[in-house]
């Protein structure tokens, strides 16, 4: 427990003003607690046995002032705690999802979206009454339990001692319980986070459960789920709720003892009524502060486990890091030069050697899995090349900061990402709008045709994955969001797949405007889409089995051919 309050130590120093007033409202509180116990001797001694009127006109008053103190305590407390907590929260999510997004593609290639997002809402959410509420607690209710045992002490030592030995019997028990918490804690997150995870792949795959019948069989994964998740919540809830019958019982055992003893203390004369029941008070109202404690050292337990599951992610730390250089002027030539990949145990790319040069259209072709998206990620430095090296304009590409390098190139994939945003927000997707820019990138992208017909124009509001649009239409919007980059290098990755013949060799000649001031890579397996290029190079297995224009190849080169004459 220590050990997570100190992890997060470092923002406490920001809320000094608001931890004034959280030990204010703290002290306030736990120093009424006390004097309530209190007042119940002079109360009964001196209203009720010694009939005093003088005390009669006073001490209710008194007894009110404790109790305006009390509530006034415990809301600067709540108010200012909750503040903490909730800032804390909000800081730990932004902090944790910059970190990931500075992680390798790779990472976000093997984890589960789902289980990112439970972790970074659920997890990081359970840790804000730890770090705020439970740690206001811990203070109001010791110093509570050290005002009420001062009370105790004070009133008898004798009964004191009798009633407070039970105390230390207590913990043994407790922290056994704590530790059971911690495990079953871990489990219910890790639970929550395949929940999470299950429902992120049902609802982007809808279409395809539709298609296949497979509504009931996803339900009853889901139900899967829900009810390992209700037997791992109802274990905790049995080992968390045993606390406090735990100290009742006790609390019960101690009070009997006492009620004997003292009893025969005033029968005895040696007590008075009011000092017993303003000792008898105290010792009741102490087991509240105590159970508190105990409640809330098995709740840290949760924060405990949900905690370490957050240090796991921001643990990861990027392979792929970039230089020190900026890169600001528009590159002329990328040259790859005997570059290897593997993947695992699978080797994409074996001595690939080619060269992109601006004012060139470079069409790279072949089987699916023969490597030339592999080639475009070490571009982007989404991957790093096991051998050789990549030069820009004859410098290694790993001199330049990830940034420059990025914001230099623009891609469109067979796979659109459309956002739940207008149309123009879509198209200069991280910049500022600019209306004559956005309807000029439509308009290369011959998008502007349709976009000029929805009912806001670029204003319209796109749906979540652009629902609202056809295939070919998000195709689009993504090549108009490449074109509104002005990048000087533009990568195609299958971006006319989806598009009609004639939209598709319009947006070619597009393309082929925009390749005379930069570099332009286009991935295809049309082959009607390569017939402007300036060069195509042919991959298999990993190689670049030839590569020239399509005269060159079609005269020397006999898997083009072959590839060729499957087209026709």
């Amino acid at each position: 427990m220590f050990e997570f309050l100190k992890s997060y130590s470092h923002f406490y120093k920001d809320y000094k003003k608001e931890f004034v007033f959280v030990l204010i409202g703290v002290v306030l509180t736990s120093a009424a607690t006390a004097a309530i116990a209190y007042l119940i001797k002079p109360v009964l001694d001196e209203i009720f046995i010694k009939k005093d009127i003088s005390m009669l006109s006073f001490l209710p008053f008194v007894l009110v002032v404790v109790y305006v103190a009390k509530s006034s305590g415990a809301f600067l407390e709540s108010y200012f705690v909750s503040f903490i907590g909730k800032d804390i929260v909000r800081r730990v999510r932004d902090g944790l999802l910059a970190h990931l997004m500075d992680a390798d593609i790779s990472f976000f290639v093997r984890a589960r979206g789902g289980e990112l997002i439970s972790r970074l809402t659920g997890d990081i959410g359970r840790i804000q009454s730890a770090v705020s509420a439970h740690l206001a607690t811990m203070l109001k209710e010791g110093l509570t339990a050290i005002s009420l045992i001062g009370v105790v002490i004070y009133q008898s030592p004798k009964l004191a001692f009798i009633g407070l030995v039970v105390l230390p019997i207590a913990f043994y028990p407790l922290s056994l319980l704590a530790g059971r918490m911690r495990k079953l804690s871990k489990k219910s997150q890790e639970i929550n986070s395949d929940i999470t995870a299950h429902l992120s792949e049902v609802f982007n795959n809808m279409e395809m459960i539709k298609a296949s019948c497979t509504e009931g069989y996803e339900g009853k994964r889901f139900q899967a789920h829900t009810a390992n998740s209700l037997k791992i919540d109802m274990k905790s809830v049995k080992t968390s709720e045993a606390v406090n019958p735990l100290m009742e019982i006790l609390g019960a055992i101690a009070a009997a003892v006492v009620i004997y003893i003292g009893g025969s203390e005033v029968i005895e004369g040696r007590l008075s009524i009011g000092a017993f029941f303003s000792f008898l008070t105290a010792l009741m109202m102490l087991y509240t502060p105590i159970r508190q404690l105990s409640s809330v050292f098995n709740k840290f337990q949760d924060a405990i486990a949900a905690n370490n599951r957050i240090r796991e992610l921001f643990a990861v730390t990027p392979q792929i890091v970039g230089g020190k250089e900026e890169l600001t002027r528009q590159p002329e030539l990328i040259e790859l030069k005997n570059i290897g990949l593997s993947y695992e145990d699978k080797e994409a790319l074996k001595g690939v050697s080619i060269a992109f040069k601006k004012g060139e259209t470079t069409a790279l072709v072949g089987q699916s899995g023969g490597g030339k998206s592999s080639l475009v990620g070490l571009i982007l430095r989404f991957y790093e090349a096991g051998s050789g090296e990549i030069l820009l304009d004859g410098e290694n590409i790993k001199n330049f900061t990830l940034g420059s390098l990025r914001s230099k190139i623009a891609v469109v994939s067979q796979r659109v990402y459309i956002m739940n945003d207008t149309v123009a927000a879509n198209v200069a997707y991280g910049e500022e709008i600019d209306e004559t820019k956005v309807n000029e990138a439509l308009k290369a992208a011959h998008a502007y045709v349709f976009v000029k017909h929805l009912p806001l124009g670029i204003y319209t509001i796109l749906d979540e994955f652009g629902a609202n649009l056809s295939g070919g239409q998000r195709q689009r919007i993504a090549i108009a969001r490449a074109l509104y980059k002005n990048p000087s290098i533009l990568i195609m990755d299958e971006a006319t797949s989806a598009l009609d013949n004639e939209s598709e060799a319009e947006v070619m000649k597009a393309a082929s405007e925009i390749a005379k001031e930069r570099i332009v890579i286009l991935i295809a397996h049309r082959l009607s889409t390569v017939k402007s290029a300036s060069k195509i190079a042919l991959f298999r297995e990993g190689e670049i089995v030839c590569q020239g224009s399509e005269e060159q190849l079609l005269a020397s080169c006999e898997e083009y051919k072959k590839l060729y004459g499957s087209k026709e």
